[in-house]
Formats: C-alpha cells, sequence, structure tokens
C-alpha cells in the first residue's frame, strides 16, 4: 500500500538528486531510503529515477509524479490545522433556521460579524416558523435556529440561550379610529377582528395572546389566519382586522398600517437560539458569538 513516508523519501532524493544527502535531510540512514524508492516504484510499476555510479536522474515517470507528490504532500500537512480548527467551531458548515422577526432586529448584524470573525465557516440559512424547524431538526436539515415563543417558554430535548425579549404591539389599519391615539388601551381591542398566525408555528406565543383575550373575559375575532408577519402586516393594510406583532415588527413600514402600544396588555415574546444537544462546535462557536453581541449591546445602551 502507498504511503505517505514513500511520497517523503520520493521527493527528498527528487530534490536532492541524492541518496546519502537525501537520507541525511529525512534523518535516517541509506539503505532503508533505498528500499522505500524500490518498494515505491514496486507498487507504481515504474522505474522514477535513473542511477549510475556517480549521478541520479529522474526518469519521465519520476518527473511527472514529483508535483502531484508535492501536492499530496503539502496536502496531508494541513490534516492537522484542519481537524483542529473544525473542532474548535472555526471551520466547517452551519445551517441555521430563524423566524422572519429576528430578521427584523440583530440577526443581519450579527451574521455581519460573525463571517467577519470566523471566515471557515459557511453559513446556509433557512427562513421557517418553529414546525418547520423541529422537522428539519428531525431530519438533520439544520444545526441550530431562532425560535419565536412566549416568555420563558422552553423546547424539550433542546439547548437554548435566549437573544431578544420584546413587547407585543397592535398593528392597526392606518385609518382605524384607534390609530388616532399614541397609546391605546386593551379594552377597545378585546371586539376588533384579529389576524394571527396559526397555532402550529408558536404554540406557546399562541396560547398566550388567547390567554389575555379569555382573561379579560373575552373571545378573540380571528378574522384570519397568516403564517409569515410580512402577511400579516399587509393584511391589516387591507383592512382585514388588526394584529399583535413584536416589536421589531415596526420596522416595516407598509402604507396603510400603524403600530401602537397598548398599556395595559402585558403581552410580550421572546426568541432563543435553539440547538439540539450535543452542541456542535460551529454551533457552540456561533452560540458565543450571538451570546457576547448581546452583551455587548445592553452594555452600550444606556
Amino acid at each position: 500500500m502507498l504511503e505517505l513516508r514513500h511520497l517523503r523519501q520520493f521527493v527528498a532524493v527528487a530534490e536532492e538528486l541524492h541518496f546519502g544527502r537525501a537520507a541525511e535531510r529525512l534523518h535516517m540512514t541509506q539503505p532503508p531510503l533505498t528500499m522505500g524508492i524500490r518498494q515505491l516504484e514496486s507498487l507504481l510499476g515504474a522505474e522514477l529515477f535513473h542511477r549510475t555510479r556517480r549521478s541520479v536522474a529522474l526518469s519521465p515517470a519520476g518527473l511527472a509524479l514529483l508535483p502531484q507528490a508535492r501536492r499530496l504532500l503539502a496536502e496531508a500537512e494541513q490534516f492537522g490545522p484542519l481537524a483542529r480548527a473544525a473542532a474548535q467551531g472555526t471551520l466547517g458548515r452551519l445551517r441555521l433556521g430563524f423566524v422572519s422577526t429576528i430578521g427584523y432586529g440583530p440577526l443581519p448584524g450579527w451574521l455581519k460579524t460573525f463571517r467577519e470573525a470566523h471566515p471557515g465557516v459557511e453559513l446556509a440559512l433557512r427562513e421557517a416558523t418553529l414546525d418547520v424547524q423541529l422537522a428539519a431538526f428531525e431530519a438533520g436539515e439544520i444545526d441550530a435556529g431562532f425560535v419565536l415563543h412566549a416568555p420563558g417558554d422552553r423546547l424539550s430535548g433542546f439547548g437554548a440561550v435566549r437573544v431578544l425579549g420584546e413587547p407585543l404591539v397592535l398593528a392597526l389599519p392606518a385609518d382605524h379610529p384607534l390609530a388616532a391615539q399614541v397609546r391605546v388601551k386593551a379594552t377597545p381591542v378585546l371586539s376588533e377582528p384579529l389576524v394571527i398566525f396559526p397555532r402550529v408555528i408558536s404554540p406557546s406565543l399562541y396560547d398566550a395572546m388567547l390567554a389575555f383575550y379569555r382573561d379579560r373575559q373575552a373571545g378573540p375575532r380571528i378574522a384570519q389566519e397568516a403564517i409569515q408577519m410580512q402577511t400579516i402586516v399587509n393584511l391589516v393594510s387591507a383592512g382585514i382586522g388588526v394584529a399583535w406583532v413584536p416589536e421589531s415588527v415596526t420596522r416595516l413600514q407598509r402604507p396603510g398600517v400603524v403600530y401602537r402600544a397598548v398599556e395595559d396588555a402585558g403581552l410580550a415574546c421572546e426568541t432563543s437560539l435553539v440547538w439540539r444537544l450535543p452542541q456542535h462546535p460551529v454551533v457552540r462557536r456561533f452560540v458565543d458569538h450571538v451570546t457576547a453581541a448581546e452583551l455587548s449591546s445592553h452594555k452600550e445602551t444606556p
């Protein structure tokens, strides 16, 4: 079987064109070097050197093999650094799921700085709701994901770190009577037709929103369900109803829609970065990066 030692011996002799000097370079004696070259020639079925008592020269086969042997040895030298980089999470591929709401917030900045700090990590992004991400985790298609949920909720069997907490605000058609108020009260909202996401895409948050109505002895008038926040906001602009959305969605400016805080609602949501256990090194590197960035942003906020 061809071994790297054969290639090292061949390259040393090819570059020195002298078995004695090549043996010294390899810190070995000449007889085993001569035997190693003969083994290589036997394995390849070709003579690599023309030898005389006074000279050593590369044969046509040796001339053809030399650049390939150098390339293989150079690649073999990278095995150690590559393995260490992969083990440390600075090399590899991170398949990341994310809900659209985090895209309106800090996610673009986190991705930019992570790519700059870890150019050896390839990012593969997939926008997906919680239910789609769970299926992707099960199928081994993503490594980590940003998910939206009610405050304090956790996914069983996953590692998680909370990265964002924010209130829910009300998206209203611009011509709605409540839109004229800077801040609105909860009571007038209870009877308004509601545009909401299906429960399956965030059960804990959906249940928290319905509990808001039940606690006030009201039943939500669900006018329409939609999956994406952008679609929900568009339906509000069409006058289909009002919608509770994370505060970060207010960065999505849509003609015909205004956003208002509801003073006595107390509704909020959280976004967490989740991953399957045990944690992959690249995932650990990304989690550490996001956590550090989030801590830094809190320190900078007066």
